[in-house]
């Protein structure tokens, strides 16, 4: 707690809300600077004129030097890895230096989406190049990335200036995981077994009926139940339930219930979800008009439509099977698991 503080406060000591400020050597610089001028003035040294002309002509050279390699620069957005709210994710910035003059020395980048400022110590004219980043973002959704700031001390350390700096970048961020033991209380079914025990059977026997899921294989469909139903039912043999998580995610936020708790609600469901795929489990996610199964893609669909799933304040129905897990704010009597 301490280290994070003393690192909270150093990065204020820095950053400013302004387009330039005088650093503590620039202040020394400045009033040294007054002092030759009045004695200057006051002795008519030529000695002591021609050194005011060079500090002048120092902080003269500093801003333009300064404002010449910020104007030039432009950052890109380039990429970033699986991003989970509350955690770090690996990224990386492309940045180029447009100056046919300027080199850009001592440059931090930072923003509200990063984890830690980026520090360059060098990026000469004409350059471009890629840095790795650590973005940190705080809620799921997607998220727009729109500007960082830029801060320098080159050429001499007298200034500090800042430029703001637009970028375009859009990352979808996946929900909030929790401590793994909710995801421990969530997995037990109704026999208080945990879903990755092995049930009985040596895989044949139709253990229940399900709807069908996008990436099924036909050769599992129950084509009678599904011809008397009207849509494709598949069986689900005992050894595939004994490995098989199904979760259900219900959007419904019923008056009274709080963003904190409807966030809450979708951090849990994604955290059995993630706990399942780290099992090695079959993962089944339903959410309204929309069921997703594990094995197209590791789950990224999945943690994707928890991601942009929005609260509904209309009830939808739902697929329910007797093992679902159940993720639900519409009341401690109503949630359950079927």
């Amino acid at each position: 707690m301490t280290s994070a503080l003393s690192t909270q406060h150093s990065a204020l000591s820095w950053q400013f809300n302004g387009v330039v400020r005088l650093t503590r050597i620039g202040t020394g610089f400045l009033v040294f600077t007054l002092v030759i001028g009045f004695a200057a003035i006051n002795t008519g040294n030529n000695a002591l004129y021609i050194a005011l002309s060079f500090m002048l002509g120092a902080l003269l050279l500093s801003g333009i030097a300064s404002k010449g390699g910020l104007k030039h620069l432009r950052v890109d957005f380039d990429s970033v890895d699986e991003a989970w709210a509350g955690r770090a994710a690996h990224g990386r910035l492309r940045i180029t230096n447009r100056s046919r003059i300027w080199n850009m020395r001592d440059l931090i980048v930072t923003s509200d989406e990063l984890d830690a400022p980026l520090f360059i110590p060098l990026l000469g004219r004409r350059a471009a190049d890629a840095f790795d980043v650590a973005f940190r973002f705080h809620r799921r959704g997607i998220v727009h990335l729109k500007s960082v700031d830029l801060y320098t001390r080159y050429p001499f350390g007298l200034f500090l200036k800042k430029r703001r700096v637009r970028i375009d970048g859009e990352v979808v961020v996946y929900p909030q995981l929790l401590d793994e033991e909710v995801a421990r209380e969530r997995f037990r079914a109704v026999e208080g077994e945990l879903f990755d025990s092995h049930r009985p059977g040596p895989g044949h026997d139709v253990h229940s009926f399900r709807g069908y899921v996008r990436g099924d294989s036909l050769r599992h469909v129950a084509w009678k139940k599904s011809a008397s139903l009207g849509r494709w039912i598949i069986k689900q043999t005992e050894l595939e339930a004994g490995r098989a998580v199904h979760v259900v995610v219900d959007p419904f936020k019923p008056r009274g219930a709080s963003d904190d708790e409807f966030e809450r609600m979708i951090s849990e469901a994604a955290t059995v979800a993630f706990h399942a795929l780290r099992r090695e489990l079959d993962l089944i996610v339903s959410v309204p008009h929309l069921t997703l199964r594990s094995d197209r893609d590791g789950g990224g669909a999945i943690f994707r439509a928890l991601a942009l799933l929005a609260a509904s304040h209309e009830r939808v129905a739902l697929p329910v099977e007797r093992t679902s897990i159940i993720f639900s704010l519409r009341g401690a009597d109503e949630r359950k698991t079927a």
